[in-house]
């Protein structure tokens, strides 16, 4: 009688796929997002030391909401950072 072969279960799972691990941050990446975060805080230090004339003298205020911006660009980077 010849030798039959094992049958697989109805229930059984395949075996799992490989799970693609995620590719690294490109060399630049981790500067930009320091150097914008830095780059945030200086522009609004610096609206304030100045009492309103610098960076932009003509935004005035506005030049408070371009440095969080800025800065905040910078954090946003960071949920992508691996």
């Amino acid at each position: 009688m010849p030798e039959s072969k094992p049958r697989k279960r109805a229930g059984a799972a395949a075996a799992p796929a490989a799970k693609s691990q995620p590719t690294p941050n490109p060399v630049w990446y981790k500067p930009v997002m320091f150097g914008l975060m830095i780059i945030g805080l200086l522009w609004i230090i610096t609206f304030y030391i100045s009492e309103a004339t610098l960076p932009v003298a003509a935004w005035g205020s506005w030049n408070i909401l371009a440095g969080f911006g800025i800065a905040i660009v910078g954090f946003l980077m960071t949920t992508r950072w691996r």
